[in-house]
């Protein structure tokens, strides 16, 4: 039993060590009174710097998409310059002044614009990578949100199921300390051992460090949410929420076709696939002609007859570039990037499976737990009978000191099998709206 509370607890202080450092929450994200789940997730959603991360990635996405787009507009720049030539050509006729071709001091300045008139479709498989790029981004925060929204529930209910814990054992330390009351009303009366006490004794010192390192788990999955939320440390912390279920059948009727329409794992995947092929189109291309042309206009020296005058000039210029041989990068892009795209296809199949499997064993844990609720609570009935049994027998004399503490301790592990059951049947039940791609947060 220990150690099934012992891993309990670790659900709940899972984002203990998932979770970042975060700043205070502004005054506008505290939490004003309970904190309740939706709350909870809100503040994460609010406060993780992940997400900002994530958010700031689209953003970037975005901007390589524009900058990709930048390849149908033309492209233009303005230019400057000076050059002194010395000796410069010149011709002399009869004795005459030599006649000088060109200035020793040269000025040029003009504004060019330059654009690629056509290239076999790069430039619109470039723009639909970068877009491709942009939903990746999107799916990547989708991604994100989920997995902290589902951290915040697996926290908010692991702290409920510690605060049931800790009541169910103080339960069983009060009903141990009034045995132990009664054992020693009968130890002084003569009609119980030094040995009955010592076994009350034991089995309290035992229910309190039980309860103190329920405690402590407690503590630190506070701290934890605190760090998730942003929520400061002299800010109090009250969770409004009931940690009690009511197991109903789980319907898999089209549950994995919903997951398979909407995890975003798979949409990042067959985003990835369909990256892949643009990236194959585009390296099928990369040996074909690239047309580009240009148009300047400006003003320069060095015209005859006076070329020293500064004189307007526009110039024009249509460019063809065919690659013969590159080495044979060409074919190496070609073959990487079909590699890539399957590998991107089984990618995706790897992740249908996943999700299918997900889904199913999410259902049957659903249902287990659910089932689980229903044989605890007839056990707790058992229980309780039995110790109320137990007391009075006890109480007049016809019960051992052990039978007492034994039918407690049932009790106890009763009532918290039943918590256990209950916590596991939330947690799975989130978990399986998660796999079927459900949105919680």
């Amino acid at each position: 039993m220990k150690r099934r509370l012992t891993k309990s607890a670790a659900y709940a202080a899972t984002a203990l060590m998932l979770s970042m450092p975060l700043r205070a929450a502004a005054a506008g994200d505290r939490a004003e009174g309970p904190l309740t789940l939706e709350k909870t997730i809100q503040l994460v959603r609010n406060n993780n710097p992940s997400l900002k991360a994530s958010a700031d990635e689209i953003t970037a996405a975005d901007a390589r998409v524009t900058r990709s787009r930048s390849s149908l507009f033309p492209q233009i720049t303005a230019s400057a310059g000076y050059t002194y030539l010395d000796p410069v050509s010149e011709m002399s006729i009869g004795g005459s002044v030599p006649l000088q071709f060109i200035p020793n001091n040269n000025y040029d300045a003009k504004v060019t614009a330059k654009a690629t008139i056509f290239d076999f479709g790069k430039r619109g498989n470039s723009i639909d990578i970068a877009q491709s790029g942009k939903k990746s981004a999107e799916h990547s925060l989708e991604i994100a949100r989920r997995d902290l929204s589902l951290q915040a529930v697996q926290l908010f209910y692991g702290i409920l199921f510690l605060h049931e814990n800790i009541r169910v054992e103080q339960k069983e330390i009060a009903a141990l300390n009034k045995a132990l009351e009664f054992s020693t009303k009968r130890y002084k009366a003569g009609s119980a051992t030094r040995f009955d006490l010592l076994s009350t004794e034991v089995r309290i010192a035992a229910a309190r460090s039980k309860a103190l390192d329920l405690e402590h788990a407690l503590h630190r999955s506070e701290l934890t949410l605190r760090r998730l939320t942003g929520i400061a440390d002299n800010y109090p912390l009250t969770l409004q929420g009931s940690f009690s279920a009511t197991p109903a059948s789980a319907a898999d009727a089209g549950l994995v076709a919903r997951a398979l329409e909407r995890r975003p794992e798979l949409k990042l995947s067959r985003e990835a696939e369909i990256t892949a092929a643009k990236r194959r189109a585009l390296a099928g291309k990369e040996g074909m002609p690239v047309v580009t042309g240009s148009i300047s206009y400006g003003t320069a020296n060095g015209y005859q007859p006076d070329i020293t005058e500064m004189r307007k000039n526009i110039a024009g210029n249509v460019h063809i570039e065919i690659p013969l041989f590159t080495g044979f990068r060409n074919r190496a892009d070609r073959q990487e990037a079909a590699a890539l795209m399957h590998a991107a296809s089984q990618r995706r199949l790897d992740t249908e499976q996943q999700v299918k499997t997900e889904v199913e064993e999410m259902l049957d844990a659903v249902q287990t737990a659910s089932k689980k609720i229903m044989t605890t609570d007839a056990q707790v009935k058992q229980a309780e009978l039995a110790a109320e049994h137990a007391r009075t027998r006890y109480t007049n004399g016809m019960a051992t000191t052990l039978d007492l503490l034994d039918t407690e301790a049932s009790l106890s592990q009763a009532e918290l099998a039943r918590i256990q059951a209950t916590y596991e049947y939330v947690i799975n039940s989130y978990t399986l709206k998660k796999a079927t791609g459900e949105v919680f947060w």
